[in-house]
């Protein structure tokens, strides 16, 4: 393990968790990769009037908000509760998202800078929203990259709320916009009520490298915007990266965050030079999240070692300068003849081996229900509370127990529930990712 920091800047730190052993002719190497950064509350103080941060909020202002009204309230109610939170210095807008984008505050292509003045600006233009119109986020996020694009802040943080499907945009256009946001702005995604997709909410986070969830009672929007807006507040850097550099011959399987969320990003790879590449992180803040690497190395015989990987945190440097190495750690393969040796499984590869998987067998299940294959729903689903139990993921299960009438938790054994509340559903599809961390021994 090694680190690297400058003093007023968080410290990251890589540790390395593996059985390294391999049998002979053994390829595949596995690795979890702990990552924690830590400082970074004294340097965002310290930092505070550098203006670090650039926040675009965009809410949904279609028709369908307001049905119930409380729908359209809770959204101002939430929004003016954010504005709140924002740390003096912070630029910001705020966004109106129907079948077009419109900008509520400050108007004009502009950011505002957060004070008591601004602040109190914004809350008022809030009254004069209304729903009406249809649904096209990939006009939002466009708005929401234009006025961001503007800052030389080092966060870049965008915050959506929709209730409703993407309806009046080709999906092509939201992909082909989502491509080209990524790595510009990280953003956070919620849905309201029940009537939206969350297969396009979740997507949004994940291309954007942010959070996704489900707020099926809007009363409680102001809480959950409050707490996602003092996450982007605390964040310090951004746009780190994991590096992994591999030695001739050997090529990386796969790399996928694993806590606290699963989110595969092996498809995300940038070439960084002779045999490495970058895989992206996004903001960090003070926190710990862990990777699941995978390398595959040329097969060599008993008694041999060798370095599969190195895994770096990087930031990227200026035009023509290298980037700078936060932190480091190295992944090993040694292979040997001892039976007991290369057959153990370290313990943080097979728990967050079950949370990937336990992620999957979720949105399996509920696939096959939406589809009516009660068995294929009962298996998939019964194995996720089976992996559940094992691994004392407690949110999880309570969530699958909504879904599913547990026989056995212990044996997979469950019944599907002939009737299911869509929020009970949703939140489960939406949170199917969220993973526990490994219990330290």
């Amino acid at each position: 393990m090694a680190n690297f920091a400058k003093p007023s800047a968080p410290r990251f730190s890589v540790e390395v968790y593996q059985n390294e052993f391999l049998p002979q002719g053994g390829q595949d190497v596995h690795a979890i990769v702990t990552v924690t950064s830590t400082g970074g509350a004294a340097a965002t103080r310290a930092s505070a009037d550098r203006g670090a941060a650039a926040v675009v909020i965009m809410v949904d202002c279609s028709g369908s908000m307001e049905y119930p009204p409380e729908k359209m309230r809770g959204a101002c109610e939430a929004t003016a509760a954010a504005v709140d939170t924002l740390r003096d210095g912070t630029s910001f807008a705020v966004i109106a998202g129907t079948h077009v984008a419109g900008e509520v505050y400050p108007g004009q292509g502009r950011l505002a800078v957060a004070d008591p003045v601004t602040r109190a600006q914004a809350k008022e233009a809030l009254r004069g929203l209304s729903a009406g119109g249809g649904t096209a986020i990939g006009t939002w996020l466009r708005l929401a990259d234009g006025l961001l694009r503007q800052s030389s802040a080092a966060i870049r943080h965008g915050i959506l709320l929709t209730d409703g499907r993407n309806e009046h945009e080709d999906p092509a256009r939201l992909r082909a916009t989502l491509e080209a946001c990524a790595g510009r702005f990280t953003c956070d995604a919620r849905g309201v009520g029940t009537d939206w997709e969350v297969k396009e909410v979740t997507g949004i986070a994940s291309a954007l490298l942010g959070s996704a969830d489900i707020v099926a009672d809007p009363a409680h929007l102001a809480g959950d915007f409050t707490q996602m807006m003092e996450n982007v507040m605390g964040k310090e850097v951004a746009d780190v990266a994991l590096r992994l550099w591999t030695p001739v011959g050997a090529e990386v399987r796969y790399v996928k965050q694993v806590a606290p969320a699963v989110q595969d990003l092996t498809a995300r790879r940038t070439e960084a030079g002779p045999r490495a590449g970058d895989y992206p992180t996004g903001s960090w803040g003070d926190e710990s999240r862990e990777y699941h690497v995978c390398v595959r190395v040329p097969s060599a015989g008993v008694g041999q070692e060798m370095l599969a990987a190195r895994a770096s945190l990087v930031l990227p440097g200026a035009a023509g300068e290298p980037a700078a190495v936060l932190a480091q750690g190295l992944v090993r393969a040694v292979w040997t003849d001892d039976l007991a040796a290369s057959t153990a499984i370290s313990p943080q590869v097979a728990h967050y081996t079950g949370q990937a998987e336990l992620a999957q067998a979720i949105q399996q299940g509920l696939e096959a229900r939406k589809l009516g294959d009660v068995d294929g729903a009962t298996a998939k689903l019964g194995r996720a509370v089976q992996l559940a139990s094992v691994s004392g993921n407690a949110d999880t299960a309570k969530l699958l127990a909504k879904v599913v009438e547990v026989v056995d938790a212990a044996a997979g054994t469950v019944r599907l529930k002939a009737k299911v509340a869509d929020a009970d559903e949703m939140t489960l599809e939406t949170r199917s990712t969220q993973t526990v961390r490994v219990k330290k021994t």
